[in-house]
């Protein structure tokens, strides 16, 4: 599915809404897709009819996980979920919180993972601002399980204790 700048996809958003179509959105980093990514994913697009994703650019990405992510660029992380047949549209966003883009593309359903669970099991809108911008509008957040053992940072881990030595100078 194709990349699509703000003003192209509030473009196609309207269409969608005119349609009578849900648009849920989600935002994130995706680095390194793994299993974990399209089964949130998968979850996500039976909430409505449309599945655009926002993916954090370089710059964002590693103020939010450091200096040593991403691995994946982001162009190749956007087509790479952008790939995915429940996938409708992929924007990259600057910002480290994507607050921006859920006020322009106003959703029926914001989605995250259950990692932005609080203590009672509530969405932890301090954590979560975009929330609070959906709820300012009436849309919904939907906080999804969280897949236990599949997380980029284990699959960087992995690798690194498996070849952290290989190719090295002794």
């Amino acid at each position: 599915m194709p990349l699509y700048d703000l003003p192209t996809l509030c473009t196609l958003r309207a269409t969608w809404h005119a349609a009578g179509e849900r648009l849920v959105f989600t935002n994130g980093v995706f680095d390194l897709l793994h299993a974990g990514h399209v089964a949130y994913l998968s979850q996500a697009r039976t909430l409505g009819e449309r599945l655009v994703v926002g993916i954090n650019a370089d710059g964002s990405t590693q103020a939010l996980k450091g200096p040593l992510r991403p691995i994946v660029g982001e162009a190749e992380r956007a087509a790479l979920i952008g790939a995915l047949r429940v996938v409708d549209a992929t924007v990259i966003f600057s910002e480290t919180t994507a607050e921006t883009l859920v006020a322009a593309l106003r959703p029926e359903i914001y989605v995250k993972g259950g990692d932005y669970l609080d203590a009672d099991g509530q969405p932890a809108f301090a954590r979560l601002p975009e929330g609070r911008v959906v709820a300012a509008y009436g849309g919904q957040v939907a906080i999804l399980p969280f897949a236990e053992g599949h997380s980029t940072s284990t699959i960087i881990e992995r690798i690194v204790a498996r070849y952290g030595n290989v190719g090295k100078a002794s």
